[in-house]
């Protein structure tokens, strides 16, 4: 037996990926990050990544909200913390300025700065039409670097050939 690990040579295979369609569904601080991070991955690794945001996780791109959200503490089984203690006034205050922190302490952006920078890496931005619709958000009031409102055929569009992931 040899000390030198034997490794199997890398390439790059047909089953590469190499297109990434991310849906942020989700406006609570633990459920944004994801897939904020697998978009910038993805770019850094060189494949092509679009999010979509949609319902309450268009928090991330509105403009007045992206600085504003916090932990979800009520039924978060992720914070170990029985659910009624979650909805104790201050509790959610408290755990978003400690997740804000250890954000902080891995030299992460905020999230205004990270989708920003995520769209400079070329990743597509997009709000779903009929989130806005619902929620009667006007074009004016998300990010200026938005790529477009679209509906979710256009979405399927522009995911076909590559891998969807809903965070």
């Amino acid at each position: 037996m040899t000390d030198t690990a034997v490794f199997p040579e890398t390439k790059e295979t047909e089953d590469a990926i190499k297109k990434v369609s991310i849906i942020v569904s989700k406006g609570s601080l633990e459920e944004i990050y994801p897939g904020l991070i697998m978009a910038n991955g993805a770019r850094a690794e060189g494949i092509e990544a679009n999010l979509f945001f949609t319902f309450f996780g268009l928090d991330a791109i509105h403009k007045e909200r992206q600085d504003h959200v916090k932990v979800a503490t009520v039924g978060n089984p992720g914070l170990h913390i029985p659910t009624w203690a979650g909805g104790l006034p201050g509790v959610s205050a408290l755990m978003t300025k400690y997740m804000e922190h250890q954000i902080e302490e891995l030299d992460f952006p905020g999230i205004a700065e990270f989708v920003e920078m995520i769209s400079d890496t070329g990743a597509g931005v997009y709000a779903c039409l009929a989130s806005v619709d619902l929620f009667g958000i006007e074009e004016g009031e998300m990010v200026d670097f938005l790529d477009g409102v679209i509906t979710v055929g256009e979405f399927y569009e522009m995911a076909a050939g590559g891998q969807i992931i809903f965070t």
